[in-house]
Parts: structure tokens; sequence; C-alpha cells
């Protein structure tokens, strides 16, 4: 299973509508709000890496009011 954290810049004004329709998406377990260069924070889990890049480039970047995203998969060393 790969896990990333998924942080997001929203439209002004749209963070929290952003955030609530993450939450929607399966593989989306959790998200927050930040204060910062990016507005929201998505973790979010998939089998392999190419499902979780399907994920944030057909789901999450086509959601109303994100602008842009940067995926951060998580590594166990």
């Amino acid at each position: 299973m790969i896990a990333a954290y998924i942080l997001i810049q929203t439209e002004p004004g749209t963070a929290a509508t952003v955030a609530a329709a993450l939450r929607d998406l399966p593989g989306v377990s959790e998200t927050a709000s930040m204060a910062g260069p990016y507005d929201v924070m998505a973790r979010a889990q998939a089998r392999e890496i190419d499902e979780l890049a399907k994920l944030v480039s057909s789901q999450v970047q086509a959601l109303d009011g994100v602008r842009r995203t940067m995926t951060c998969p998580v590594v166990h060393l």
C-alpha cells in the first residue's frame, strides 16, 4: 500500500469546500485546512503508485477550486 500527503493550493475562499469534497473521494482518509503556502492537506492511500497518480490527476485536480497540488509519498526508512 502506498500512502501520500497531497498538499493543495486553492482559489481564494474555496479551501473548506475543497476539503469537504476530498473526503468523498475513494482513497482519501483524512483532510485538514492549513496555514502557509498550501491551503488543504489530504492523506491518501492506493495499492500502487500509478493508482495514486490517477487519483491526484483525474480526481483531486479536477475539483472546483483546486489551483495546484504537490504529492508527497510516505517512505519508511
